[in-house]
């Protein structure tokens, strides 16, 4: 299997939040704004890489009766160096994020891709394989957080400062002036509506392409010159 393949599966074709459906709980928990979907995005995406790795370094000396503990131990550990990062340097999001920061460990999505992919791969495609599936699950944080925002609220990169400082104090965006909201947008009901719509655009992406590529004409390839 080639790296641009391993990166296209978990990015797109078998993304953690739009196909296989992992890792829901987060993903529908936190989104109600694009900067939350960052800062889970980009600690899962780390957690994806690293364990992956380390699972992958260590395959040859787990015994295969232990191996699903063992990886839970990586993880955990993992995790515990990520919560206590973000706790330094960007405490304010770590509480907002809450409880659903340690809970990355529990996610069925790194789990599953130390037992189906590092465990049985050398470490740097383990490790590519973790930033794939981590930036697919980024992506489809980024995006239902956008569009629980955009709709609940009218804006773009509230809170910003949660993450970015000073500096995220002018990037929020206003898209919607004197916009009174859509509390359905920011409730639970209106995550699974936002997931529905975002599985419905990437299956309608998927299919017209498919059709694009069926379309096409095939070229034949020049005839070699015989002589005749």
């Amino acid at each position: 299997m080639s790296y641009r393949q391993i990166f296209f599966d978990g990015l797109w074709r078998q993304n953690t939040g739009l196909v296989v459906l992992l890792g829901l709980c987060p993903l529908l928990a936190v989104t109600g704004t694009v900067v939350n979907g960052i800062g889970l995005g980009l600690a899962t995406m780390l957690v994806l890489m690293f364990s992956n790795l380390a699972v992958s370094l260590a395959r040859g000396v787990i015994r295969p009766e232990i191996r699903i503990p063992a990886f839970v131990l990586i993880i955990a550990s993992v995790v515990t160096v990520i919560q206590l990062l973000m706790q330094a340097w960007f405490y304010d999001l770590y509480r907002v994020l809450g409880i659903f920061i340690p809970l990355i460990v529990t996610n069925c999505a790194i789990i599953g891709r130390a037992e189906a992919f590092a465990s049985r791969n050398a470490p740097l495609p383990a490790l590519v394989d973790g930033l794939a599936t981590g930036l697919g699950f980024f992506l489809a944080l980024v995006l239902l957080g956008a569009v629980r925002e955009i709709a609940g609220r009218g804006t773009l990169f509230s809170q910003a400062r949660l993450m970015f400082g000073e500096l995220g104090e002018t990037m929020q965006l206003t898209l919607i002036p004197e916009y009174s909201g859509f509390l359905l947008a920011m409730l639970p009901p209106g995550a699974f509506i936002g997931l529905g719509l975002l599985i419905a655009a990437r299956n309608w992406l998927d299919s017209r392409s498919g059709r694009a590529s069926a379309g096409a004409p095939v070229q034949s390839a020049p005839l070699a010159e015989t002589g005749a």
